[in-house]
């Protein structure tokens, strides 16, 4: 099995025997997707909810953003063949630990994109580990749909 590491701002879509993963997920959020009929599947790594705020970035790397990395990420795994009846959407993140005070509340406004973006497209959120003040660190198994979650203390699929 081969793996795909992404780092912050990163979408990979793919099929066969690989695992995609994603590491340190405080206040980022990673949506998930994964198709059971061409056991294919998803990822991206969320930072922030809305690419106004740095359109060059925005272009460069469109899954740094909720608004310009989820259309891209869809828009993939449509090219792959997936299709919705046979795919699931779950969402890892949107912690606050480096925000006490709620001051910025990113964690919160990078779920809030991303809930807002699927309900627009029609997609549910079939499971989702968020919020709380840890960070996360996700694996998706493409051959089977297997979701793993860890903190660096315990671990847990979803």
């Amino acid at each position: 099995m081969t793996r795909r590491d992404l780092g912050i701002g990163d979408l990979e879509v793919a099929s066969g025997d690989q695992e995609l993963k994603t590491y340190a997920l405080g206040s980022c959020v990673a949506v998930v997707v994964w198709d059971s009929a061409l056991k294919a599947g998803g990822m991206i790594h969320i930072a922030l909810p809305e690419a106004r705020i740095n359109p060059q970035k925005a272009a460069e790397k469109p899954g740094y953003f909720a608004d310009t990395g989820l259309p891209v990420l869809f828009s993939a795994m449509a090219r792959l063949g997936a299709h919705r009846r046979n795919t699931w959407v779950k969402l890892i993140g949107g912690s606050s630990f480096f925000d006490t005070n709620n001051l910025f509340d990113v964690g919160r406004r990078n779920l809030t994109a991303v809930y807002e973006y699927l309900a627009k497209q029609g997609f549910a959120v079939t499971a989702e580990d968020v919020g709380g003040s840890i960070s996360r660190t996700v694996g998706l198994f493409l051959p089977t749909g297997e979701l793993t979650i860890s903190n660096g203390i315990r671990r847990w699929n979803l």
